[in-house]
């Protein structure tokens, strides 16, 4: 090998010179490793001693109570007892020509709907004629078979007279010629005869008059059917509440499903529509959907709390009346199944009304002086559910136990019954 060629003055330094320069740098390796573990351990042990916060963190206090453990779900109030108002049946060119106000409770007995009565009162006095003509022609009738009668009983005595005066005569044959009795008895046969046929024409008259009597008399019967008939179908141009409630009316498909609208005046009615309901507003229920996995938790008879977004400021108190006992699809988009809870409103407000939507709370156990806290109060950190407790202007993250739940609180073990937690998670100390 051929070795490098020296410069004057640049002179290599000696070996043993670089064992300081190792040394030095070694020992600054070694402290920077130091800081940074000392920097770590403090940061971890920051997390289990206290998060600064500036103060306007918002905060919860934990109470003791009684914890309702619950199942929420949604629902819409029905009534468990209505009735709807239907136009009447035969009864054609029904026409709305009043309606009583939507919304608005009303009485048992009480006008709802009114029906243009103008047909019906011309239809009512048309067939009043005629069952006054059908009746003057069943009196008339009557009276014919009457005075027919009477002349025929007279005709019939007159008859038996002759017959009596004739077998006079014939009683009379001994003292006259054989001539004259033999006339007396051939008038006797006469006269006989003439009563049989008289009778039998008395009879044949009966029968007559009867028959025709009984064509007018049906007749009359039907005049007064069609009467009656009227006068039903002009009562029924007014409809009034079977009970107590309010007035909710029915939507009129008779432009078709996609221009359904509720009824109003002016519209044609078909006999047999439905076209207002009443329900009941003592009978209002909660009718809920319970999720699949909720419904092993509830039994009939629980307690049930009921808020309406109508009206939050309001909680209702009901029971669990039952649940249904198969899936019921809903007409949701999409679609879905689940079960249906029944709970009665124990006291219903008066401005509760069929349809408004809201929460229903079951009820499904309780536990006796648990403590506490608000659902926003409770966070994760390294896989375990912590709260943050105030100490001082800082935040200590404190490991819990949650020993029930719902969608508004948890009962929990590890704090004191009177912590005061942070709702939202502090920043770290620095």
């Amino acid at each position: 090998m051929t070795e490098t060629a020296r410069q004057p003055g640049l002179e290599p330094e000696p070996r043993a010179a670089s064992a300081p320069t190792r040394g030095k740098r070694r020992l600054w390796a070694g402290l920077l490793m130091v800081a940074c573990l000392a920097a770590i351990a403090a940061g971890g042990a920051s997390l289990f001693r206290g998060r600064q916060t500036d103060g306007n963190l918002p905060t919860a206090q934990a109470r003791v109570g009684e914890f309702l453990a619950l199942v929420r779900c949604r629902g819409e109030l029905r009534a468990g007892r209505s009735a709807q108002m239907v136009a009447p049946l035969n009864v054609p060119e029904l026409r709305i020509v009043w309606l009583a106000k939507e919304g608005e409770p009303i009485r048992q007995g009480e006008p709802v709907i009114r029906f243009d009565p103008s047909s019906a009162s011309r239809q009512l006095a048309e067939k009043k004629a005629a069952l006054e003509e059908a009746t003057a022609k069943l009196e008339q009738a009557e009276a014919e078979a009457r005075i027919e009668a009477e002349q025929d009983r007279l005709d019939l005595a007159n008859a038996r007279y002759e017959v009596e005066r004739a077998e006079l005569e014939v009683s009379k044959s001994e003292i006259l010629s054989a001539m004259q009795a033999e006339r007396s008895r051939l008038a006797l046969e006469l006269t006989r005869e003439k009563q049989r046929v008289q009778e039998a024409t008395n009879r044949l008259h009966v029968a007559s008059s009867a028959a025709k009597v009984a064509a007018l008399r049906r007749g009359k019967d039907e005049a007064q059917s069609e009467v009656e008939l009227t006068e039903y179908r002009l009562s029924r141009m007014e409809l009034t509440a079977p009970l107590n409630g309010i007035i909710v009316f029915l939507d009129n498909y008779s432009q078709g499903w996609m221009n359904a609208k509720p009824f109003k005046v002016g519209d044609q009615v078909w006999p047999g529509a439905a076209i207002a309901e009443i329900p009941d507003l003592s009978t209002l229920e909660m009718e809920g959907k319970l999720e699949e996995t909720d419904r092993g938790r509830v039994r009939e008879g629980r307690e049930v709390r009921v808020r309406l977004d109508a009206l939050p400021e309001l909680s209702l108190e009901a029971r669990l009346r039952g649940v249904s006992p198969l899936t019921q699809q809903s007409f949701d988009w999409p679609p879905t199944r689940d079960f249906r809870g029944y709970a009665p409103i124990a006291k219903p407000d008066e401005r509760l009304r069929p349809g408004m939507t809201g929460t229903m709370d079951i009820v499904v156990h309780r536990i006796a002086d648990a403590v506490i806290v608000p659902a926003q109060a409770l966070f994760t950190l390294e896989g375990k559910p912590v709260v943050y407790v105030r100490q001082g202007r800082s935040y200590r993250p404190t490991v819990v136990e949650i020993t029930a739940e719902n969608p508004d609180e948890f009962a929990i073990a590890g704090i004191a019954g009177d912590a005061t937690l942070a709702l939202a998670e502090p920043e770290a100390q620095p």
